[in-house]
Order: C-alpha cells, then sequence, then structure tokens
C-alpha cells in the first residue's frame, strides 16, 4: 500500500496534473502532462512514467481498445518510439508459438489476454525489448507472470487483479511503471499540439475499422475474404492507425506478425515488414527451434542470436570462439535455399497499408512472404499496375478509400 500512496502523490490534488521527470530527452524541462478540463483519466499505480512512457501508454490503449470492439477479443499490443512492434488479440497458442515466445515452461493456464500479450511481445521480440505494454482486459496473475520476466518499461490496463498488482509493484524493486487507465474515458473531438511554438489543431481520427464495408470495393479477379481474413485485415488497419506513417502491416492468426513504421518508402515499409514476418516464420523452422543452446542463456541473449542465425550475417555466431558462448555444439548454418524453402511453407497472410500501393513491386514483395490478402486505401495512378500483380498471384485485395497517416 505505501508504493501505490507515495506513486499517487504524483498527481496534483484536483488530479489534474501529473509531473514528469523530463520530455523526450533528460535536457527538455519542465515536463509534464495536464487536463485543460475535467481529470486525468489515469491513475499511476507504481513507478513514475515519462513523457514518451505516456505517449505510447495512451496511443497502445486506443489501439487495444479498438481491436477489442472490432474483434471481441481480449487484445494487447507491444509499443516502442509510439509505434507498436506487436499487437495482437487472446487466440490460444500452439505449442510451437509457446515454445518460440518463451512462455512454454509456465506453471499456470495462459488467460486468453495472456495469450493476447504473448503474441503481442513474441511476435518481434527485438524490437519488443523495453517496450511499454497495453492490455483491453483486466491484467490477471498469468499475464503479469509473463510481464515480470520480460524488459519492459511499463503496462496501461483497464484495472489490474490484486495477485496481478502485487507482481507487477515488485518488478524493477518497485519502479515499474503501472498504469490504470478509465476505459470510460472518451477524449473531445478536437485534438491539437505544438510544433516550435504553433499550435495545430484537427478533429481526432474516429474513423470506425470494425465493420465488413471495408470489403466492399475489391477490384481484383479473387474475390474471396474469408472471416478470419477479414478479422487478420481489421487488425492490420487498427494497427496502423496507431503506427506512425509511413507504414504497412503483416497479420496472420490473429497478430501482427511484421509493422514496417516510420519509412519515408512505402517500399521500403512492405521489405521491412516482410523482412521481419519472415524472421517470425524462420523462428518456427524445426532447425531453429532445435538450436542447442547453453542453459542459462539470457532472453536477450538468445532473442539475438536466433535473429543473427536466421539472418545474412550468421557467421558472427557461428564462428570458432563465437560460438561456444551459445551452444553447446555448433549448429549447422541454415542455409539460404533451406529458409527460400520455408518460408515458401507460409501462407494466408494479411497485408494492410495506411495509403495506397503506388507500383506493383510492394505486391512482388508481399508474395514473398506469403501475402494472400491485402487492404489499401486505393487512388494511385497506378492502380492498374497493382491490380494485375494481385491477381498474377491470384491475391484478394480490398480497396477501403480510407487513409490512416499517424504523426
Amino acid at each position: 500500500m505505501h508504493k501505490i500512496k507515495k506513486s499517487i502523490q504524483l498527481f496534483s490534488l484536483d488530479m489534474k496534473e501529473l509531473a514528469l521527470k523530463y520530455g523526450c530527452n533528460p535536457n527538455q524541462k519542465p515536463s509534464r502532462v495536464y487536463m485543460e478540463e475535467g481529470e486525468l483519466p489515469i491513475e499511476v499505480l507504481s513507478g513514475r512514467p515519462g513523457y514518451i512512457n505516456l505517449l505510447d501508454a495512451l496511443n497502445s490503449w486506443q489501439l487495444v481498445k479498438e481491436l477489442k470492439a472490432a474483434t471481441g477479443l481480449p487484445s494487447a499490443a507491444s509499443f516502442k518510439h509510439v509505434s507498436p512492434a506487436g499487437a495482437a488479440v487472446g487466440l490460444p497458442l500452439s505449442d510451437t508459438l509457446k515454445k518460440i515466445y518463451f512462455v512454454d515452461d509456465v506453471k499456470i493456464p495462459l488467460s486468453p489476454i495472456a495469450c493476447a500479450y504473448a503474441r503481442a511481445r513474441g511476435a518481434d521480440r527485438m524490437s519488443s525489448y523495453g517496450d511499454f505494454i497495453a492490455l483491453s482486459d483486466t491484467c490477471d496473475e498469468a499475464t503479469a507472470t509473463l510481464i515480470k520476466r520480460e524488459v519492459s518499461d511499463g503496462v496501461i490496463a483497464p484495472d489490474y487483479t490484486p495477485e496481478a498488482l502485487k507482481i507487477l509493484q515488485e518488478k524493477r524493486k518497485g519502479t515499474y511503471n503501472v498504469i490504470k487507465i478509465d476505459p470510460s474515458y472518451k477524449p473531445a473531438p478536437i485534438e491539437s499540439k505544438q510544433v516550435f511554438g504553433v499550435t495545430f489543431e484537427q478533429g481526432r481520427n474516429e474513423i470506425d475499422l470494425t465493420g465488413d464495408n471495408l470489403f466492399e470495393n475489391i477490384p481484383t479477379q479473387n474475390k474471396n475474404f474469408t472471416e478470419e481474413a477479414k478479422r487478420d485485415l481489421k487488425i492490420a488497419l487498427i494497427t496502423l492507425k496507431y503506427t506512425q506513417s509511413n507504414s504497412v502491416c503483416y497479420v496472420k492468426d490473429g497478430q501482427a506478425i511484421g509493422i514496417g513504421a516510420g519509412q519515408q518508402s512505402r517500399i521500403h515499409c512492405t521489405r521491412l515488414a516482410g523482412n521481419k514476418a519472415d524472421i517470425w516464420w524462420l523462428r518456427q523452422c524445426p532447425k531453429v527451434m532445435n538450436l542447442p543452446f547453453k542453459e542459462g542463456i539470457r532472453r536477450a541473449d538468445r532473442d539475438n542470436t536466433i535473429d543473427v542465425y536466421i539472418g545474412d550475417e550468421y557467421e558472427d555466431v557461428l564462428r570458432d570462439g563465437t560460438w561456444e558462448m551459445f551452444f553447446t555444439e555448433k549448429p549447422e548454418p541454415l542455409t539460404i535455399e533451406e529458409k527460400k524453402a520455408w518460408i515458401a511453407q507460409n501462407t494466408n497472410v494479411c497485408l494492410g497499408s495506411d495509403a495506397f500501393f503506388p507500383f506493383g513491386d510492394n505486391i512482388e514483395r508481399a508474395h514473398k512472404s506469403g501475402v494472400q490478402y491485402i487492404a489499401q486505401a486505393g487512388g494511385s495512378v497506378r492502380d492498374d499496375n497493382v491490380i494485375e500483380t494481385c491477381d498474377k498471384y491470384d491475391i484478394a485485395m480490398s480497396f477501403t478509400g480510407i487513409r490512416l497517416f499517424h504523426h
């Protein structure tokens, strides 16, 4: 109880203001968040969140709240630097996913919200290192148990069970950021921010991405979107709504498996996210899953070693004098042929884009990562080329007519 009281004192008496340690960087002082009208919708239960922590918390909360509304499933997100590293809904985990997400040793049953978090964190574990977590539902003991073992800056949720709160308040010697948000809070319809002393104002992006009207305009020969594909494309689009633009998102089986954010060129987004999707799939390759790791290897070191082993610079962890640090015996390399053959087995991947694809080269790259369904704004002068490329690979594509830039 002492820790909770100490954290709440960071608020002013009327709960309108929260003082922060500093802004984006240590030299940016003073720093605070405050409400011009009404009270803050958040309560700090542990820790002292910083400026970027709260940007991540409030953006990620919106994402998971919308995912829950769109799918009816508990949802979670892993945020880094105001963009999601992962987002997912609470579908059960296969034994393979439990193993590659490092949750196969958890003794208590994984609840739907715990599964959502494991998926959101596990899809791109390198990017999720040191993340801020958002949960659409009450954080329970199983979810807190998973959070406690990962390197993370904080979590935001509508509530916490007593068991979960106790676990989280003990993380990082009591300094871990635990934030409770009022799920009924609705912001004003007009939002503003300042840049270089100039105030910008706009209507909030309240576009509804939950309905099947997203799939009414289908210009491709293949017009068949399965219910699972519609769900996954909604997940992609909602994720993109809170991702720094330009951005694209690959989704499979209820979770983002590759997010490309903040690139100036859309093809670079598609390549970046596609490479992440390929890494997610390659981690499930038996040769990778059976790497002979030594006992006691830290999770972060294991993640990094797997990524290097999968990549083009695999010799960095297989050279003599280095492999002995990680493995009980020297593994055989994963050859280019083996990687291509395994990636070719990944199918039924969904791809969303926050604006139109300008050329068919994006579709060519997406096809290499198993994309079968696409939702994008449409409206390029080269839509004909994009459609033709989709038809070449029997890809079903919807023109949503919706742009989702986020800055």
